[in-house]
């Protein structure tokens, strides 16, 4: 079933507002211990190539090999530490093996770190210590996800649109990640989503979640790339402005996110100011820092390009990087220069720009805009919301 977003009669009622060797035989220990599941399991790395890792479980969890033999269990509420093996492999309390799986018994939750978690873990070695990947119900991580990336408290609606795009990316992400024979996506916002565990679940985001459940946004019958960010300081951007290359769904649109209020307010309006000596350390290249200048902007007024001139040489920052390497909230910003030397940047919005603004869903929604209009808007006429039956 495949439902169109973008309808202009219907938005024209949206609110106008200004070593491979020893990998293979984990991938097939992988393939023969993973059940049978009617959704999709969702493999998300928790700790990466760490020297130990603590784990545990909320209920008495049965402890597995690679083989899938049963070793034993380990007593509820009770933390271990897993650290690699003399000779490879991974050590656990009494046991050695090449990996291990623990398994909550009952409606247990796992313990990876300092964090509780639906689902299983797997802890395994990689070439640079050890990997504990939490094994998650696509639907039950989104749990998670959506209390992390937006504020449970906000409009139904736009916990709904959150939850749609935020399933959607999960999904694009592993899509692209199957060459990888560990994990599907990380816990972290810098390449995928907001992952802590059931302390980011609450009421009104399992509503959203389960309203929405199995819903995805497509282009050509694949899950878009549906970034999202805080808000646009007033209008998104154009993806090949940001990170060069075209997408016919993530368009430059009106943000709708022109009146931040609250916590909001201090990163979507926000001021920054750079000494030279600040600039020239993080490009000590260039020598003595001069001169800043705005080379280019996006036809929406963003940065996209930043010009750094030095006493040996100059420096161009040009799209995403504009942000990355300054640490700014957004690209969208003026800049002048005090006259004691110091750069000033005076800016709006809060992330890359791109799709969904999470305080625009948040206003449009406030003004009974639901939320397949709402993703209507940010993602374009061109996207489905479609409802599948998903692949293992």
């Amino acid at each position: 079933m495949k439902i169109q977003l973008f309808v202009a009669a219907i938005f024209s009622r949206i609110p106008q507002m200004k070593g491979h060797h020893w990998w293979l035989s984990i991938v097939t220990w992988m393939i023969l211990l993973a059940p049978a599941q009617a959704s999709v399991i969702l493999r998300v790395a928790i700790e990466r190539n760490v020297e130990q890792v603590r784990v545990g479980s909320s209920t008495t969890a049965i402890v597995k090999d690679g083989s899938g033999k049963t070793l034993g269990q380990l007593p509820k509420m009770k933390a271990y530490y897993a650290q690699p093996a003399s000779g490879g492999g991974v050590a656990l309390d009494r046991w050695r093996s090449g990996l291990f799986w623990i398994e909550p018994q009952g409606k247990g939750f796992v313990y990876i770190g300092d964090k509780w978690y639906r689902g299983r873990t797997l802890v395994l070695p990689t070439q640079e210590g050890l990997t504990a990947v939490n094994w998650v119900d696509l639907e039950e991580y989104l749990y998670s996800v959506i209390g992390g990336e937006m504020n449970p408290s906000w409009h139904p609606e736009a916990l709904k649109a959150q939850a749609i795009a935020a399933r959607t990316y999960a999904l694009y992400k592993r899509e692209r990640q199957r060459k990888n024979p560990i994990y599907d996506v990380g816990d972290t916002p810098d390449r995928w989503q907001i992952y802590e565990g059931v302390k980011k679940e609450t009421p009104t985001v399992y509503a959203a979640v389960d309203a929405t459940k199995d819903q995805v946004l497509t282009y050509n019958n694949q899950p878009i790339l549906s970034v999202f960010h805080a808000c646009s300081g007033g209008h998104t951007e154009n993806v090949e402005d940001v990170w060069g290359n075209p997408l016919p769904y993530l368009r430059a649109v009106p943000g709708f996110d022109g009146n931040v209020n609250g916590s909001y307010a201090q990163k979507c309006i926000w001021q920054k100011t750079f000494s030279p000596d600040q600039i020239s350390t993080k490009f000590p290249s260039i020598g003595k820092v001069e001169e800043m200048k705005i080379e280019q902007r996006s036809p929406h007024q963003s940065v996209t390009a930043l010009k750094i001139v030095g006493d040996k040489g100059t420096k161009t920052l040009k799209g995403e990087e504009v942000r990355t390497a300054l640490r700014l909230n957004s690209t969208r910003f003026d800049l002048n220069q005090t006259s004691d030397g110091n750069f000033v940047l005076d800016g709006r919005g809060w992330g890359h720009g791109l799709g969904m603004s999470q305080v625009g869903a948040f206003n449009l929604a406030s003004q009974k805009v639901d939320h397949l209009r709402i993703l209507g808007h940010y993602y374009g006429q061109k996207v489905f919301l479609t409802k599948i039956k998903l692949k293992k």
